[in-house]
């Protein structure tokens, strides 16, 4: 396929070599056994790239968001899922951009040596979903420590990490100006807290995606670890958002990738009537606009890194590359599974493995829904809806 010069091309280079070492087969069974790649996650970190944001000083890379991105989009592109470490670059940048000198010298060098995986980040609950400045999780201070109560859904890779960054309410709804105040940001000691205080509940999903239910009971987290300033969590945790939303536009470009190029070997091969079914408008259709979309997708994904490596505003672009790039990839898959036929369906082609990781991302981080709902207020200037 046809692609123009790209800067990244050694990123990507590397990165393939890697997951050469790890093919189709291996996360074929990783899913069929609901287990983790904890082989590969290992290789990633050994060779440096979950790393790839944290400053030189502190024994990373010190690349970017946009290099953070081709990282992700490769691991996809090449048949596997970024969703098992993905939590490590988008984390890293709550640390890195509000930390104070003396937490990012206490963490960041273990994080970036794999001695401490700073994986999963605990937000949304039950009762508020997305509507995070309703959360009900409380964390109060007492002394040098903060005791922590409430309950969270849907926090990933809880079981496959050593830290976690927590957001809960430390001044009451009722006692602050604006609702999006009063919330803090803490680093949790994962060791420390599961059992003693908090419990963790997995849930099953068809995507083995490794998430649980969390609920804290009088959790005690030492007042060292907040990070920031008490009651300004939720800004800090709007800046993590954006890299998480571009980082899964990227992902998703990947499948989309993984996807095209799979369905167009096949539709070249496979012969019905006496022809390669590749020849027919109704099988090329879908499949080039699916290709064209990807393409649009992409350049979005890069403005956003772009904007937020120069440390400007990139709320709309992050939310715009994540739904343009989500889109691609379900029309690509939806184009890859249908003219499989009923080869898609079998676990040994893993279009249907791939097919189920992809459909994640029209909900999860975000629904494609809100995403137009805060482009039609915030870009268009169009009434608040909700």
């Amino acid at each position: 396929m046809l692609m123009a010069a790209d800067k990244y091309q050694d990123i990507r280079d590397a990165i393939r070599d890697l997951c050469a070492q790890f093919p189709s087969e291996y996360f074929r069974q990783i899913d069929e056994a609901r287990g983790y790649p904890e082989a590969f996650v290992d290789a990633l970190t050994q060779a440096g790239w979950l790393a790839a944001l944290i400053p030189q000083e502190y024994g990373g890379s010190g690349l970017g968001l946009t290099e953070a991105s081709v990282i992700m989009e490769e691991i996809n592109r090449a048949g596997g899922n970024s969703g098992a470490c993905h939590g490590q670059m988008y984390n890293m940048g709550t640390l890195l951009r509000h930390g104070s000198e003396q937490q990012k010298r206490a963490w960041l060098p273990k994080i970036a040596s794999g001695e401490l995986r700073l994986q999963s980040m605990a937000v949304t609950e039950p009762t508020t979903g997305t509507d995070t400045t309703q959360l009900k999780t409380t964390a109060v201070r007492r002394a040098d420590r903060y005791v922590v109560n409430g309950q969270k859904v849907w926090i990933s890779r809880v079981q496959h990490s050593d830290l976690m960054i927590l957001l809960a309410r430390t001044t009451p709804l009722s006692e602050v100006t604006k609702k999006s105040e009063g919330m803090s940001i803490f680093l949790v000691d994962l060791h420390q807290a599961i059992g003693q205080g908090m419990t963790v509940r997995p849930i099953a999903n068809m995507v083995n995606h490794e998430t649980n239910e969390l609920f804290f009971d009088n959790l005690e987290i030492p007042a060292e670890n907040l990070i920031g300033e008490e009651g300004k969590g939720f800004r800090y945790i709007l800046d993590g958002l954006n890299a998480e939303r571009t980082l899964i536009a990227a992902e998703c470009i990947g499948d989309g990738y993984w996807f095209i190029d799979k369905v167009s070997k096949y539709v070249n091969e496979r012969m019905v009537f006496g022809r390669p079914i590749g020849q027919n408008q109704g099988v090329q259709f879908p499949i080039t606009r699916a290709w064209i979309n990807l393409s649009a997708a992409n350049l979005m994904r890069f403005e956003a890194c772009e904007l937020f490596d120069a440390s400007k505003p990139c709320g709309a672009q992050a939310n715009m590359a994540k739904l343009l790039a989500a889109d691609a990839s379900w029309e690509a898959a939806n184009a890859c599974l249908q003219f499989h036929g009923g080869f898609g369906f079998a676990n040994e082609y893993d279009v249907e493995r791939k097919f189920r990781e992809t459909r994640l991302y029209q909900v999860a981080p975000i629904s494609t829904n809100l995403i137009l709902s805060y482009v039609a207020e915030h870009v268009l200037g169009l009434p608040r809806s909700f």
